[in-house]
């Protein structure tokens, strides 16, 4: 004999009871754990100030998870530094450049920049060296003439001082391009922020912080720009490290405005919303000229392709025809 329970509306109200009791007691835990594990919203960007100051007083821009690693590959970059020194090779100016360069390439460590300099000097050495001892000390290449054996030792020594070069543009290319891509959306951003009232500071952390998924190369140096603006005495000196960090006139175009936003009081969002446009139009003409490009592009292609297999189709079957006729003519 089953109980009987008071029912409303045909529903058992001791089985709802029982049913909402459990989500009251889900709910009350769901908030005490959310109370206790709350993280202050200041502790990550004390935390990333800290850090970042820390990297400007070493000279590096490291996490502290690699400081072992660091201090490893700080002796091997003093051993390279000193092997230079003793040939006097070593150039501030040059080693400025080369520091510039990998910023660009998105390497941040400056200790590379000593590496990129020895590369110059130890390669050439490796692979310049070894196809002359393969060319005259082994007898590589005997069938060609004495020029084409200078030619391909010569190209192999300047292909080898090149190299570290040749890597580093490379890499610039591809972060620039990366970066091009998400300007204007990340201008857009800005343009919003500044409108909600957001400061330039929290602006840019808001930016980096919704564009770091899509665009990391942008959000990693829109958040290293955040951080500082927060840091720095001279805000225009973040806007111009900005600058340096990225090779492209646009950013270039953009960090102009804000600096001219920071001295003379001028509306941030009209500007930057003109600086968005042009980007935008920008990026359609770049677009229109590889559409225009296609049909030369294609030219070749289609000669040797397309057009062959065109013609055996077309013709195919008619030859057929011919041959046929004339072996029963």
């Amino acid at each position: 004999m089953q109980p009987n329970h008071p029912t409303l509306l045909g529903v058992d109200v001791l089985w709802v009871t029982t049913v909402l009791s459990g989500i009251a007691a889900f709910a009350v835990l769901l908030a005490i754990y959310a109370v206790m594990t709350v993280r202050d919203p200041m502790a990550k960007r004390v935390k990333a100030l800290n850090d970042r100051r820390e990297q400007l007083k070493a000279g590096i821009t490291a996490s502290t998870k690699r400081r072992a690693k660091l201090v490893q590959r700080n002796d091997t970059a003093d051993r390279m530094r000193s092997m230079l020194s003793h040939f006097k090779i070593l150039q501030d100016e040059q080693l400025k450049i080369a520091q510039v360069k990998l910023l660009q390439a998105g390497i941040r460590s400056k200790e590379w920049a000593v590496a990129v300099i020895f590369g110059r000097l130890v390669l050439p050495i490796v692979i310049g060296g070894g196809m002359l001892l393969y060319v005259y000390g082994l007898g590589g290449f005997e069938t060609w003439s004495p020029i084409k054996r200078y030619g391909i030792v010569a190209i192999s020594f300047i292909l080898g001082y090149k190299a570290p070069d040749i890597f580093l543009k490379n890499k610039i290319q591809k972060r620039s391009h990366a970066i091009r891509k998400g300007l204007p959306d990340a201008l857009d951003l800005l343009v919003i922020c500044a409108e909600a009232g957001l400061t330039v500071d929290a602006a840019f952390h808001r930016v980096a912080k919704e564009l770091g998924r899509a665009y990391p190369e942008l959000g990693e140096e829109f958040q290293l720009t955040a951080i500082e603006l927060g840091f720095l005495t001279d805000r225009r000196q973040a806007f111009e490290n900005l600058a340096m960090r990225v090779d492209l006139d646009a950013v270039k175009g953009v960090v102009t405005t804000m600096v001219q936003t920071e001295k003379y009081g001028t509306p941030l969002a009209s500007a930057l919303r003109v600086l968005s446009a042009e980007f935008r139009n920008e990026r359609m003409m770049r677009a229109e000229e590889k559409a225009a490009r296609l049909p030369a592009i294609m030219t070749v292609p289609l000669i040797l392709f397309i057009l062959p297999v065109l013609f055996i189709v077309i013709l195919g079957p008619a030859a057929c025809s011919i041959k046929d006729s004339f072996m029963t003519g």
